[in-house]
């Protein structure tokens, strides 16, 4: 559902994303995870459209984003990592104008509208302006557009952040249950215990590739890590010092 061939990304003589080939096919709930300035977030712009690559292609349920760009993107869902929403729209006309922009209106669109509020505790704002909200309940309302449309690919970035611990249940229920029905997820997340519990399937990208992929099983095994966690295998694919850097601090 998302083939990525080749993709790159540069801004001058820096390469943020060197030449990444993967493939998340239907049905996955896909781990895309990496230190701060590796390029997961540039990688998931990339595959939404918001981002020119400099090379190589995006293809999202086969349609090349590129060659046909409104045909993929009503294919996909994105939720970016910081919720920018136009303020002067209640919580309700903010999803009416997002679903217009899929085409989409009436019983139907009403319908999961209410759903999807409710869902996420926010139905009893649903009239209230967007800049009442809190950054919590502008993520969850940022989260019920993405799947308003129900498209067929979703890609998220950082989706936790903000979220109180009822809120984040709740969108793990919904991930799960979402590619259960043959949908797929791509979800950036610096927070690696989700990961773990969550995802089908792992890359670790660093300085722009991809260092590592695959289930749990497969990730020990390139770090020759034994039966150590998701967060142990991270910090040793990325040569992460962050534990010698505190006792080097404590000894000054």
């Amino acid at each position: 559902m998302i083939e990525l061939k080749a993709l790159t990304k540069r801004y001058g003589g820096f390469t943020a994303v060197d030449a990444i080939d993967l493939t998340v096919p239907k049905g996955e709930l896909f781990g895309f995870l990496g230190p701060n300035g590796a390029g997961k977030t540039t990688t998931l712009r990339m595959i939404a459209g918001i981002l020119q690559p400099s090379g190589g292609t995006v293809r999202i349920a086969g349609i090349d984003i590129a060659a046909d760009p409104i045909a993929a993107k009503a294919k996909l869902g994105f939720i970016p990592d910081r919720p920018f929403i136009y303020e002067k729209l209640t919580g309700a006309e903010f999803l009416r104008f997002v679903a217009g922009l899929y085409d989409q209106r009436g019983e139907p669109v009403e319908r999961r509208m209410t759903e999807l509020l409710a869902l996420f505790d926010l139905l009893d704002w649903k009239d209230e302006l967007v800049e009442s909200y809190s950054h919590g309940m502008r993520q969850k309302l940022i989260i019920s557009s993405a799947f308003l449309h129900r498209p067929e690919v979703i890609v998220v970035d950082e989706p936790m952040v903000g979220l109180d611990p009822k809120a984040a249940k709740v969108l793990k229920d919904l991930f799960r249950e979402y590619t259960r029905r043959g949908h797929t997820i791509m979800m950036s997340t610096h927070t690696l215990e989700v990961a773990q519990s969550l995802c089908d399937r792992v890359a670790i990208i660093q300085g722009g590739r991809i260092r590592a992929c695959g289930t749990m099983t497969d990730l020990r095994a390139h770090a020759a890590a034994g039966e150590e966690g998701l967060e142990d295998i991270f910090l040793r694919l990325t040569g992460d010092n962050a534990a010698r850097a505190v006792v080097e601090v404590l000894n000054a």
